[in-house]
């Protein structure tokens, strides 16, 4: 799956217990009708991934969703989720609007000379 937007903030990298486990948060604002600001982790090796981005950077971004289940120590069971980044990319915003192909200019169009009134058209409607 994938996430494109422009980059709203790139978090430091925090490391987590006696094994060195390394979380990156990075948060990506949607361009739609209603923005969304996803926050997607990147973790390990992953972190270092978001170094040659910036703040207000239009990107793609390739994520995994996770999910676990978590036992408090009174037996109730609780749920998770994730969204963990595997990949970013700088993302262009080239394509026109509507995702159409550009037009001619209209001098690449001659006009009909051999139009005659009189002709009535055979088409059904």
């Amino acid at each position: 799956m994938e996430i494109e937007g422009k980059v709203k903030l790139i978090g430091e990298t925090q490391t987590f217990g006696s094994n060195g486990f390394r979380k990156r948060e990075l948060v990506v604002t949607t361009d739609e009708q209603y923005p969304q600001h996803i926050m997607v982790e990147f973790v390990q090796d992953k972190c270092d991934l978001l170094n040659s981005y910036g703040v207000g950077q239009d990107v793609k971004v390739s994520i995994n969703l996770r999910g676990r289940e978590w036992a408090n120590p009174q037996g109730e069971v609780k749920y998770f989720n994730s969204i963990q980044g595997w990949r970013i990319e700088g993302a262009s915003k080239a394509a026109p609007a509507g995702g159409m192909p550009p037009v001619a200019p209209m001098e690449a169009f001659e006009p009909a000379d051999d139009l005659n009134e009189e002709d009535h058209d055979d088409l059904p409607f």
